[in-house]
Protein backbone atom coordinates (compact mmCIF):
# COMPACT_ATOMS: atom_id res chain seq x y z
CA UNK A 1 0.00 0.00 0.00
CA UNK A 2 1.49 3.29 -1.11
CA UNK A 3 0.83 6.49 0.77
CA UNK A 4 0.75 9.84 -1.04
CA UNK A 5 3.78 12.01 -0.27
CA UNK A 6 1.59 15.13 -0.56
CA UNK A 7 -1.48 14.37 1.52
CA UNK A 8 -0.95 10.93 3.09
CA UNK A 9 -3.94 9.26 1.41
CA UNK A 10 -3.81 5.66 0.18
CA UNK A 11 -2.90 5.64 -3.51
CA UNK A 12 -4.47 3.55 -6.27
CA UNK A 13 -1.66 1.23 -7.42
CA UNK A 14 -1.08 -0.80 -10.57
CA UNK A 15 -1.92 1.93 -13.06
CA UNK A 16 0.15 2.26 -16.23
CA UNK A 17 1.84 4.83 -18.44
CA UNK A 18 1.02 5.34 -22.10
CA UNK A 19 3.00 7.59 -24.38
CA UNK A 20 0.68 9.79 -26.41
CA UNK A 21 1.22 9.29 -30.12
CA UNK A 22 3.42 6.22 -29.70
CA UNK A 23 2.83 2.58 -28.98
CA UNK A 24 6.32 1.85 -27.69
CA UNK A 25 5.77 2.17 -23.96
CA UNK A 26 8.46 2.91 -21.40
CA UNK A 27 11.20 0.58 -20.15
CA UNK A 28 13.60 1.42 -17.31
CA UNK A 29 17.26 0.48 -17.59
CA UNK A 30 20.07 0.45 -15.05
CA UNK A 31 22.47 2.01 -17.57
CA UNK A 32 21.44 4.32 -20.41
CA UNK A 33 24.24 2.88 -22.57
CA UNK A 34 22.90 -0.69 -22.26
CA UNK A 35 19.38 -0.23 -23.66
CA UNK A 36 18.67 -3.89 -24.41
CA UNK A 37 20.94 -5.55 -21.86
CA UNK A 38 20.20 -3.22 -18.97
CA UNK A 39 16.43 -3.56 -18.76
CA UNK A 40 15.15 -3.66 -15.20
CA UNK A 41 11.42 -3.48 -15.86
CA UNK A 42 8.38 -1.55 -16.93
CA UNK A 43 7.24 1.21 -14.59
CA UNK A 44 3.90 1.15 -12.80
CA UNK A 45 1.98 4.16 -11.59
CA UNK A 46 0.15 4.92 -8.37
CA UNK A 47 -2.32 7.83 -8.35
CA UNK A 48 -3.69 9.60 -5.30
CA UNK A 49 -7.49 9.80 -5.52
CA UNK A 50 -7.48 12.76 -3.12
CA UNK A 51 -4.99 15.25 -4.59
CA UNK A 52 -3.95 13.70 -7.93
CA UNK A 53 -0.28 13.12 -7.04
CA UNK A 54 1.33 10.59 -9.42
CA UNK A 55 4.07 8.19 -8.31
CA UNK A 56 6.09 6.05 -10.75
CA UNK A 57 7.55 2.83 -9.30
CA UNK A 58 8.86 -0.64 -10.13
CA UNK A 59 6.93 -3.63 -8.79
CA UNK A 60 9.92 -5.98 -8.90
CA UNK A 61 13.19 -4.39 -7.84
CA UNK A 62 15.17 -7.66 -7.69
CA UNK A 63 16.87 -6.99 -11.05
CA UNK A 64 18.01 -3.59 -9.79
CA UNK A 65 19.29 -5.11 -6.53
CA UNK A 66 21.16 -7.83 -8.44
CA UNK A 67 22.87 -5.22 -10.64
CA UNK A 68 24.23 -3.32 -7.61
CA UNK A 69 26.64 -6.14 -6.77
Amino acid sequence: MRKCIRCGSTMVEGCGIKVKGGAYGIVLTDNENKWWGGRIGEPKVAICPNCGEVSIYLENIEKLKNNEK
